[in-house]
């Protein structure tokens, strides 16, 4: 296909494209069932082969134990801001650690369900980075201790598993889960939503060690109810079918690259190459994260001005580019790299920044 743009936007995200294409084999007829997929039952066997496949995948992929369950459902990681202090939290405090705009929102939803104290803000800053390893002071006593291992809005990751001692640690991975290889072991929870590594929006996944399901209180609505949803297999209720299956399709796509260790490797080269190419600019480009936290997933950056920045965005969508605006409340240049953005694309953004310099420094 030779009339595919590159996307850099921010999610819904760039999907690989043998994933695509098998999509597109499959929609109308599903594996010779004379059915799509979309049209399938959620409790046909057809359906419940596609289910327990990227079950296991993700496992594989993630190197899960018999420990921790992978659980399906719906909302978003918003929904998740909520669900995570209503099925966790009890009568304790909850620690959060607030990097950036969706960061915020999960304290902000604790803070209407429970006990909340927010133990590091990096606001000030503009949001330009994350707390280093050893820098972050986790309540004892707290019910668990909550963060955002990736800021899509303003560029930032951790690049450490922050250590937390016996508070059970919960992290909002949805911008960078499946982009590198992770110690599953030190969390208690990690939720996704699909639409920037794993899939298409629609679904979001769950992972949760299974001695968390005993904290659940028993007075929540089942759909919202960890317990419920893992104990049903996230078949409680009709679960979002295609997207699930579009995750499997990317998973297995994932194993087939080699892993997360040859995934990662694939997204340090393109991040290493747009970040040299910001550095090497004499300052013609400036990059807003702090280089001890650039995020390997969304690179942000500006120009001199903001005509400048408008007349990048133009050039970059005449030459087939698409998604570079930065996020609206801080405005500048975002290019996403997630895994479905091929080295390609970074090649040929990275071209048109020099070339632009030449022509506007």
């Amino acid at each position: 296909m030779t009339n595919r743009v590159h996307n850099f936007s921010a999610g819904p995200g760039a999907l690989p494209l043998p994933v695509l294409e098998q999509a597109q084999q499959d929609l109308v007829d599903f594996k010779g069932s004379g059915l799509s997929l979309m049209e399938s039952s959620h409790r046909w066997p057809m359906y419940d082969e596609v289910h327990n496949q990227c079950i296991s995948d993700i496992s594989n992929l993630l190197g899960l134990s018999d420990d921790y369950q992978v659980v399906f459902m719906g909302g978003g990681a918003r929904a998740q801001f909520a669900l995570v202090p209503m099925n966790l939290l009890g009568d304790g405090t909850a620690a959060y650690v607030t990097t950036g705009r969706w960061a915020e929102g999960g304290y902000s939803e604790a803070c209407k369900i429970g006990k909340a104290v927010e133990i590091y803000n990096s606001g000030e800053s503009g949001h330009n980075h994350v707390p280093q390893a050893g820098e972050l002071n986790v309540p004892r006593d707290s019910a668990y201790l909550h963060y955002t291992s990736n800021n899509t809005i303003y560029g930032t990751q951790f690049r450490h598993i922050p250590e937390t001692g016996d508070t059970p640690l919960i992290c909002d991975m949805s911008s960078d889960i499946l982009s590198r290889p992770i110690d599953a072991s030190r969390f208690a929870l990690i939720y996704a939503g699909a639409q920037k590594n794993m899939g298409p929006s629609g679904v979001t996944c769950v992972i949760i060690r299974k001695d968390m399901l005993e904290r659940c209180p028993a007075g929540i609505p089942e759909t919202f109810s960890y317990k419920n949803m893992a104990g049903k297999n996230s078949l409680l209720n009709t679960p979002p079918v295609f997207p699930i299956y579009m995750v499997g399709l990317v998973a297995r796509h994932l194993l087939g690259l080699g892993g997360l260790e040859a995934v990662a490797a694939i997204n340090d080269r393109k991040a290493d190459l747009l970040y040299s190419t910001i550095d090497n600019s004499s300052g013609f480009f400036r990059g807003h994260a702090r280089r001890d936290s650039r995020s390997c997933m969304n690179v942000t950056f500006t120009l001199p001005t903001n005509e400048l920045e408008a007349a990048f965005v133009a050039e970059s969508e005449e030459a087939g580019m698409r998604g570079l605006k930065g996020h609206r409340s801080v405005g500048g240049l975002r290019a996403s790299i997630y895994n479905g953005v091929p080295l390609a694309a970074v090649e040929a953004l990275v071209a048109l920044m020099k070339d632009f310099q030449d022509r506007r420094a």
